[in-house]
């Protein structure tokens, strides 16, 4: 694959610049959206709610699929990270408001923590823009 055939871009995060990632990147007939939360710039939106945070994370995420011409009808796989396993149900309720009609494959994992320990919520999608 040239790397013509490889576009990235740029989201804003604080950490993209610091960590040397993209947003997302499209390869191929994929778009792979990188681990997204509730930052937007310096702001934490919904901090200590899993619900808002994944709304907003899901948001931002879809958003950048924008950039390809795609929406969340083009998203064929998302994974989420919370931090709690009590939060499985707010998260699963932002997923549902997003992907009902899509129906993507889903993973949601418990891990020990983030980047920023107000983080609740982290997620990544992948698209087919066949």
């Amino acid at each position: 694959m040239t790397s013509e055939a490889v576009r990235r871009v740029q989201g804003g995060s604080p950490w993209e610049e610091s960590f040397g990632f993209a947003r997302a990147v499209a390869a191929g007939d994929r778009v792979l959206v990188a681990g997204t939360t509730a930052f937007k710039g310096d702001v934490l939106y919904g901090e200590g709610d899993p619900y808002e945070q994944a709304k907003m994370a899901f948001s931002t995420a879809v958003e950048a699929l924008g950039e390809f011409g795609l929406g969340a009808e083009s998203v064929i796989r998302t994974r989420m990270y919370l931090t709690h396993a009590r939060d499985v149900e707010e998260v699963g309720r932002a997923h549902k408001e997003f992907f009902d009609s899509v129906r993507p494959a889903a993973t949601m994992l418990v891990v020990d923590g983030f980047v920023d320990p107000r983080i609740l919520v982290e997620v990544e999608l992948e698209a087919f823009r066949g």
